[in-house]
């Protein structure tokens, strides 16, 4: 019983005494950087009404849907150990597929040209 109120005791006066090393040595007057909001490399200090490229959100979009892929393939070689890998096997063949598909559908379609 006297160890677990030690181990209290112990545990108590390190929180508190964290606690106030935490408040006495933070930085008390941040600079403006510090308190503006950072959104993906435009400056946060200037007009948020500057036009932007759309192009570049369909290759964030694509690389996403490009990604995502990746992440479902990856299980593949383990899969294939399962009592029927012909099902495996026929899933993976039609998600690469549609895919391709979209990836050629948009290749044609030319919304991965950058500069028009």
């Amino acid at each position: 019983m006297n160890m677990i109120l030690f181990m209290l005791i112990l545990s108590l006066t390190l929180s508190l005494l964290l606690t106030a090393l935490n408040f006495w040595l933070a930085q008390a007057t941040p600079d403006s950087e510090k308190l503006s909001p950072y959104e993906c490399g435009f400056d946060p200090l200037g007009s948020a009404r500057l036009p932007f490229s759309i192009r570049f959100f369909l290759v964030a979009i694509l690389f996403l849907l490009f990604d995502l892929e990746i992440a479902l393939l990856l299980p593949l070689p383990w899969a294939t150990q399962l009592q029927s890998p012909i099902t495996t096997l026929t899933w993976t063949s039609t998600l690469i597929f549609l895919l391709t598909l979209g990836l050629v559908y948009e290749w044609i379609q030319g919304g991965l040209e950058w500069a028009e």
